[in-house]
Order: structure tokens, then C-alpha cells, then sequence
């Protein structure tokens, strides 16, 4: 079955989206479990209202301005520019979820994007699996494909000597927040500030991908896909817009993933700010980027009414 390239995953003749096999990722397994379990036992042993604070406070500002902005719409799909110190500083915070370095990020991504662009794809990458079958292989496993894609990251991010360092220490980054939370608050400020923070937000980025892939919302189809994205109106403002996944799928290099009224996006609010500053520009937007293949309207009457409004949406920014 012949594959299309995407971005940074360039299909060989023989690249196949489908035929692999999950294998557990000991690394991965043991630093997913370890905060989990570090999570569920002093969690409660630990809790103080400053510590909870802590949490909220450092878990919105990793994923809003870090894992949502930062690693996803600026390092991942270039939805907008900003000065390289601001570039790198919203990546570390991305890092700081918890998740991966850069380039892992990066890849997970692109692996997982390029597989539901073609016809068919693995169960893994398409989410389709019980609910804990999948927990346990979204955080625990990947896929080895017989025949994958070549991954190519573009040389002004692969050849980035602080990138190339966040990857190599992304685990160890955790360390000097560690020893400023200890002496700040204790030992309940470093639990509830490194290890609730890490399990709360891969688990909670595993549920948005499990579930946005499923079903729910719809306001645009892609035909010819394995897989479709589904929006998660209910989620939108706890997962900065991330859960208005149905929107990415239709328009996944617009930097504004809350496209309907109603659905409340804070990490396109935290953008426009960049923008109103002088600090982000070239801000991409449904209407200034190009349109996906088989792209169409699914939605009702008054959603229907607004499609027009969306693709021909100016830019922010210079």
C-alpha cells in the first residue's frame, strides 16, 4: 500500500502505516510509573493548600504556554514566529511536562500524524483499543513499524545546540525545580510540583488523545484518512484549546485551535498576547494556510454559516 509523505516523515516504497508491533519502552515505563506511583502514595500523605497551589500553577503554565504553544503550535507545526530566546524558552517549559525533549516530542507527533494521513493505520496510532488497553500502550509501549518512514527534522531545529542539550537532559530537567521546590516549601512542594504535576499531565494528555479520537464534536471531516479528530467542547478551557481536536485535524497548522463560538481557547489567548506585544508574528490562521485534501463541512446550520468567516481569516501578526 503506498504512503504519503508529511513534513518530516518522507515515505519510502515500502513504508507502511499499519504492519508493526507494540513493544514496551522500559525507559518511558519506568519514569511514567515512578511518577504515577510517587503521585498516588505521598500525594495524599504530602497535600498542603500551598502545595496544591503549586500544582495548578506550574502544571498551567507547562502545558498552556509550554506543551500547547510552545511544543505543539510553534516547535511542531510553525503556526507562528517568535525570537529564538522566546522560542527556546517556551520549549523548555514544554519540556518541563515531562513528556520528552524536543525531538522526541517532535517525533511522537509526526510518527502518530503521518500513520492517520494515510488510508489505514495501527490500532495504536488510531486510539483503538479499550480504554486501558490504550493507557497502557499510549504510555507504556510504542510501535515498532517493519517499514517506517524516514524522519527528517529541519536542520535550524536539529542542529540547535540548546535543543540538542534539552533532549539529551529533558528527564534531568526536573532536578533544579526539584531542589528550589524543596527549599522553598518541603518535601509536599516538590511532590505536588514535580511528580503529581508530570502524572496529572501525561494522563491527562493521554485521555484528550484517546477520547478526541474516538468520537464527539465534529465541525469538519477529512475524507480518506484512517483516522479522524473530534472536539471536546466540555474540556476546552482545563486543556487550553488542545481538546478542540477536530478543529486541528480540519486546520493543523493554524495557530488558533478554538474556531467555533463558544469554544474557549486560553493558549490562542496567550498567543494573541504575544502577538499584541511585538513577540510573535506570521501568526498562520485557517484562512492563510493551505487547505487539506478532502476537507469538508459536517457541521450543523449556524456552524455551517461561520465556515466562510473561517478560511478567509486574516493573519495576526507581521
Amino acid at each position: 500500500m503506498k504512503t504519503i509523505s508529511t513534513g518530516r516523515m518522507i515515505s519510502q516504497p515500502l513504508s507502511d502505516a499499519e504492519d508493526g508491533e507494540v513493544v514496551w519502552m522500559p525507559a518511558k515505563s519506568i519514569w511514567v510509573g515512578a511518577m504515577t506511583l510517587i503521585a498516588l502514595v505521598f500525594g495524599p500523605l504530602t497535600f498542603s493548600w500551598s502545595a496544591f497551589a503549586l500544582f495548578v500553577a506550574t502544571t498551567a503554565v507547562t502545558i498552556c504556554a509550554g506543551h500547547s504553544v510552545g511544543m505543539h503550535r510553534l516547535l511542531i507545526h510553525r503556526s507562528f514566529r517568535v525570537h529564538i530566546w522566546l522560542e527556546h524558552a517556551l520549549v523548555y517549559l514544554g519540556t518541563l511536562v515531562g513528556m520528552a525533549g524536543p525531538f522526541g516530542m517532535i517525533y511522537a507527533h509526526d510518527i502518530r500524524d503521518w500513520a492517520q494521513r494515510q488510508t489505514a493505520c495501527h490500532d495504536l496510532h488510531a486510539h483503538r483499543r479499550p480504554f486501558f488497553t490504550d493507557a497502557f500502550w499510549q504510555m507504556h509501549c510504542a510501535v515498532a513499524l517493519r517499514n517506517p518512514p524516514d524522519f527528517v527534522i529541519e536542520p535550524s531545529i536539529r542542529n540547535d545546540r540548546f535543543y540538542k542539550f534539552v533532549e539529551r537532559t529533558w528527564m534531568l530537567q526536573q532536578l533544579p525545580w526539584a531542589i528550589l521546590f524543596l527549599l522553598l516549601g518541603g518535601w509536599s512542594w516538590v511532590v505536588w510540583g514535580i511528580a503529581v504535576r508530570i502524572s496529572v499531565s501525561l494522563t491527562g494528555h493521554w485521555l484528550v488523545g484517546h477520547f478526541a479520537h474516538r468520537s464527539g464534536q465534529q465541525g469538519w471531516r477529512v475524507d480518506g484518512v484512517a483516522v479522524q479528530g473530534y472536539n471536546l467542547p466540555r474540556f476546552g478551557l482545563v486543556t487550553f484549546g488542545e481538546s478542540f481536536h477536530g478543529n486541528h485535524h480540519a486546520f493543523p497548522e493554524s495557530a488558533k485551535l478554538g474556531l467555533e463560538r463558544g469554544q474557549i481557547d486560553l493558549g490562542w489567548l496567550f498567543i494573541r498576547i504575544l502577538a499584541a506585544l511585538g513577540l510573535a508574528h506570521g501568526v498562520k490562521l485557517p484562512g492563510n494556510t493551505p487547505r487539506r485534501k478532502g476537507l469538508r463541512r459536517v457541521a450543523g446550520r449556524q456552524e455551517a454559516a461561520a465556515a466562510p468567516s473561517l478560511l478567509s481569516a486574516r493573519p495576526h501578526g507581521r
